[in-house]
């Protein structure tokens, strides 16, 4: 995580090479005196400004998660099996990190199911992140088990429609889609994928959302998400 002393220093080092750097472009080289009184009018400057601090977090942050969607775009993008729903070859892709025992996640499904039906050209991609214990796991080895089979997007609803995620849903649902259920090396080795992510994207929960370069946090709504794939669509085609 970037803490507050980071932002600063990082702010800091930007600023005086900066500030140097036009400084030299007469041609003259900055000594070492010139240099430590730019980086004294650089530090007095963030202590008497001390609001830009948030605000150079907030971008720092965005750049450096941004950097870290697109290192790890394929891997994000690309579902397992038919664990996607929306445009086949979408310009823009939605990942949803999700947990099934998540009631946030379950809420969100609205949210996505609108954003479908208004947008044709999105593609939603779901990746399971259990994090909230055993009974979220076994559905999410469940659920990997359907999308394997190609039934993800009706599995998915008909779990979140039950409300429950306990061992009988999973028995119910794992005759009705005609699959096990248990854990398979793929399965393992997607969860284990999607947890990786973590750390570079910066999750702590569920829902995340990821589209474009920009990582979204929370149960966000409509508005948010809507304005973020417009973001996203923008870059790809700007405006001439």
């Amino acid at each position: 995580m970037i803490r507050g002393r980071d932002v600063a220093i990082g702010l800091g080092a930007a600023l005086t090479a900066a500030a140097v750097s036009l400084a030299a472009t007469g041609g003259t080289p900055v000594g070492t005196t010139e240099k430590a009184a730019i980086e004294k009018i650089v530090r007095e400057y963030i202590l008497a400004n001390p609001e830009i601090l948030p605000e150079a977090m907030e971008r720092l942050q965005a750049k450096e998660t941004a950097k870290a969607v697109a290192a790890n775009r394929k891997a994000i993008e690309t579902p397992f099996g038919s664990a996607w729903e929306g445009a086949t070859d979408g310009d823009v892709v939605l990942t949803q990190f999700f947990d099934y025992a998540c009631g946030y996640c379950r809420a969100s499904l609205p949210v996505i199911d609108r954003l479908l039906k208004e947008d044709p050209r999105l593609k939603v991609v779901y990746r399971e992140l259990p994090v909230l214990g055993p009974d979220s796991e076994a559905g999410a080895h469940l659920s990997l088990a359907v999308a394997a089979k190609g039934r993800y997007a009706d599995f998915h609803r008909a779990l979140y429609a039950e409300g429950r995620l306990d061992a009988a849903t999973r028995s119910k649902l794992a005759a009705r889609f005609s699959v096990s259920g248990a854990a398979t090396p793929a399965s393992r080795g997607e969860i284990a994928k999607n947890q990786s992510l973590q750390g570079p994207l910066r999750i702590s929960g569920t829902p995340t959302w990821v589209v474009g370069d920009k990582v979204v946090y929370g149960a966000v709504g409509y508005d948010e998400l809507k304005a973020a794939i417009a973001a996203a669509r923008a870059v790809r085609s700007p405006v001439k």
